[in-house]
């Protein structure tokens, strides 16, 4: 096929887990798996932060969202391919690809804690700049909500940093 010289699958292969578990470079410490888990709930606690707000700059907000739900799911397929055996299965270099995919998402975590910090520092900006009425770009309960997606994407990015430096780690020693 197109493929073939990408990905190895062998015929009539079973792979248990704890076959995977044996032959996987680390993915499945304890330290990993917490930074997982850790990921993994940061990142769903900036989705539903930044979901229970009104939007007000789509922009700005979107590309949050995309990139909190973007990562969230690429990282729970990235476990899955482990979880399931598939990375014995599939010849490629899983040490730089986890760092890779970290590092990746480190950067774009980091930048969409920069636009959620940024849309939070516009609290007291008008919603409509040519209108009569003094109503606030984010009302005080908003503010709030901003305040803390603010605070849990940089903990998010923090711990994909965290996750790139393990990846480091296991792929240069």
């Amino acid at each position: 096929t197109m493929f073939s010289h990408f990905l190895y699958f062998p015929q009539n292969e079973r792979v248990k887990f704890s076959a995977a578990a044996s032959k996987s470079p680390g993915f499945l410490s304890l330290g990993s798996l917490s930074v997982f888990l850790s990921l993994q709930l940061f990142g769903t606690i900036v989705w539903i932060l930044v979901a229970s707000t009104q939007v007000p700059l789509p922009l700005l907000q979107g590309w949050v969202m995309f990139v909190a739900v973007t990562a969230w799911f690429l990282s729970v397929v990235f476990l899955c391919v482990f979880l399931f055996g598939y990375a014995n299965r599939i010849a490629v270099n899983w040490n730089q690809t986890d760092f890779l995919f970290h590092g990746v998402t480190f950067v774009f975590y980091f930048g969409a804690f920069l636009l959620q910090a940024a849309t939070t520092s516009l609290h007291y900006f008008p919603r409509k700049f040519n209108s009569t009425t003094q109503e606030k770009l984010l009302a005080d309960h908003e503010y709030n909500i901003s305040i803390a997606a603010s605070i849990f994407a940089f903990a998010t990015a923090v711990c994909y940093g965290c996750s790139t430096a393990l990846a480091l780690r296991r792929w240069r020693l």
